[in-house]
């Protein structure tokens, strides 16, 4: 795991206390789009479940993730493809 996918998991950790997170690198896929840079981490998918999301809409899940990752998106991370789940929400997909 990368330096900034380390990050990516550290804060969303310690802020949104999550049951499960995933994160990936899919920089890769990206290579020679927007944002894109050599050494990758500039694209991740991000899976949290998370009982900070419950009665909150998609938006509103993504803005409180974003507001986490604010130092990272300043130092050049691009895009984040989010999966934000409540606990009831995950349970229900399984």
């Amino acid at each position: 795991m990368g330096k900034v996918a380390m990050a990516i998991d550290s804060k969303l950790r310690q802020r949104l206390a999550p049951l499960r997170l995933a994160v990936e690198d899919d920089s890769a896929r990206h290579h020679g789009h927007a944002g894109w840079r050599e050494g990758g981490e500039t694209h991740f998918n991000v899976e949290i479940v998370s009982a900070a999301f419950e009665g909150h809409g998609r938006v509103a899940r993504q803005r409180l993730v974003y507001a986490v990752l604010t130092e990272e998106f300043a130092a050049g991370l691009h895009a984040l493809a989010l999966t934000t789940l409540t606990p009831a929400e995950d349970a229900a997909r399984r």
